[in-house]
């Protein structure tokens, strides 16, 4: 049934708004909007008309096409923010399967005997979203295994398998430092960032310093003084000064009420920052370089040393969708044109060997065109960008996102691409649905994606009522004031679980 209404007392002028709502199981469908989600809209002096949602019932029948609950705009291309992610991590799982993993190659280049490489070694990236400070010490200690404990040439770093333009990290929001906007890499090195660590010592009056991975040639103020004061804002009183690539100084000081803090940041030179994590891991891995660290494609001849494996992709795809990674989003996004052997890809696709954003794009429109083209649910194609959500163009209807939920609630990895997301009030993004305290009923009983940007605030992912019953949720709200309108999401997930 479709009616209009008219929405009064919002502190607005009078707002017709129509509203689809479609009975479920005989049940006489509702015919306004959920009362708790127009109050935290009107709260956050959000207007309707910036606002789209979809609730449905997942019926578990392949070929079946539930009638919608809840539908408010549904059909509206929105800026979606990280919620965007659910269409890479989905996509790439269907094409690609749980268990599909990178691969970074080491080889060398010349003669290795006795523990000497006469020559160079080379560091081939596979494109793997998460070649972090754990897996790279634990490589480069199998490369003293396999015998390279001294390199008498250089060791090359080759990104190749990403055709990339250059991009300034500040591009996005002016914010280069902020860990969310580091950049993609074939070969990317612990997401090009640090996690400072605070440690207060009040017997001293020191608060220690330390950086989690070693970058050759930088240096980090190793303490600052104690602050007797309140926490409060303490990243701006320690005065940090990140300007410099061979030095990170703080002429502030820490409240030791602070307790232990961590702070992630992205490095001031991220082209240097690969070569300067190689360098210092491999020596303190006990090697010995008497070259350099630099960029450098594999040449011609080169041996094969050994293939290190990345995590598999349910893994990876759990902390995108979790945590909203946006560079390990954009990793996943630009790998799904960089494969050369997936039979679910285009022929066009399947016969390039780098991937890239516009190849990837490509890939995801004829996957969406095969799922959800005409006769298929109607549901309009997105518009992508980086794949990640962190973009001002991306854009996406409630009712595209309906689709995708209710085929991958189909799919034979259903299990899969659910427990990648959040569960509300428990882990990742989600979590924070607690302090809020609007979705009481809802916390452990919803598997959510939550997608946040200035003038952006989203949600998607299902829901299981009181009665058992199992619903797709999905929620968009584009506006100035989107941020202070969380609680209307949340009570959209409330709603669903206890009235239904």
């Amino acid at each position: 049934m479709q009616r209009v209404f008219n929405i009064l007392g919002l502190g607005l002028a009078s707002i017709v708004l129509a509203i689809s709502l479609q009975s479920v199981n005989a049940q006489v469908a509702d015919t306004r909007l959920p009362p708790d989600v127009a109050k935290a809209l009107a709260q956050a002096k959000v207007p309707l008309s910036a606002a789209s949602f979809e609730v449905r019932k997942i019926d578990g029948k392949v070929d079946s096409h539930s009638p919608s609950l809840l539908s408010h705009r549904a059909n509206v291309p929105m800026n979606p923010a990280s919620v965007m992610k659910l269409v890479t991590t989905f996509s790439a799982l269907d094409m690609l399967g749980p268990d599909f993993t990178w691969q970074t190659s080491f080889y060398t280049h010349g003669k290795l005997s006795n523990g000497v490489l006469q020559g160079d070694l080379i560091i081939k990236g596979g494109g793997d979203p998460k070649w972090v400070l754990e897996y790279m010490q634990e490589h480069f200690k199998t490369l003293q295994l396999l015998g390279v404990r001294h390199i008498t040439g250089d060791i090359l770093l080759d990104n190749s398998i990403f055709e990339l333009a250059p991009k300034d990290e500040a591009e996005f929001d002016g914010d280069g430092q902020r860990s969310y906007n580091s950049t993609p890499d074939g070969l990317l090195v612990n997401f090009k960032s640090m996690l400072l660590s605070f440690t207060p010592d009040e017997a001293n009056q020191r608060v220690w310093v330390k950086s989690d991975i070693p970058l050759a040639g930088v240096t980090v103020d190793e303490s600052v003084p104690l602050y007797a004061g309140g926490c409060g804002d303490w990243r701006s009183r320690l005065r940090a000064d990140f300007s410099n690539p061979n030095r990170i100084s703080f002429a502030g000081s820490y409240s030791a009420s602070c307790g232990e803090r961590i702070w992630p940041v992205a490095y001031i030179d991220p082209a240097s920052y690969a070569a300067r994590a190689v360098k210092a891991l491999y020596n303190a891995a006990g090697g010995r370089l008497d070259g350099q660290v630099r960029k450098g494609n594999l040449p011609a001849n080169s041996v094969l040393l050994y293939h290190a494996p990345s995590l598999p992709l349910s893994q990876i795809i759990a902390d995108v969708n979790k945590f909203s990674n946006n560079v390990m989003a954009q990793q996943v996004f630009l790998s799904l044109s960089a494969q050369k052997s997936n039979d679910n890809l285009s022929s066009k696709i399947t016969s390039a060997l780098r991937g890239s954003f516009e190849k990837s794009r490509d890939v995801v429109k004829h996957w969406w065109q095969r799922h959800f083209g005409k006769n298929k649910g109607a549901a309009s194609e997105p518009l992508l960008d980086n794949g990640s959500g962190l973009s001002r163009i991306e854009r996406i209807t409630a009712q595209s996102l309906t689709e995708l939920l209710h085929t991958a609630a189909k799919h034979q990895h259903a299990a899969v691409f659910a427990n990648s997301l959040s569960v509300a009030g428990v882990d990742g993004t989600a979590a924070n649905m607690t302090k809020r305290g609007v979705a009481n009923a809802s916390l452990g009983n919803a598997q959510l994606k939550t997608g946040t940007l200035r003038d952006v605030a989203s949600i998607a992912g299902y829901a299981t009522a009181q009665s058992g019953q199992r619903y797709s949720v999905v929620g968009i709200i584009n506006h100035p004031n989107a941020p202070s309108a969380r609680a209307a999401l949340d009570a959209l997930v409330e709603w669903t679980v206890v009235n239904h």
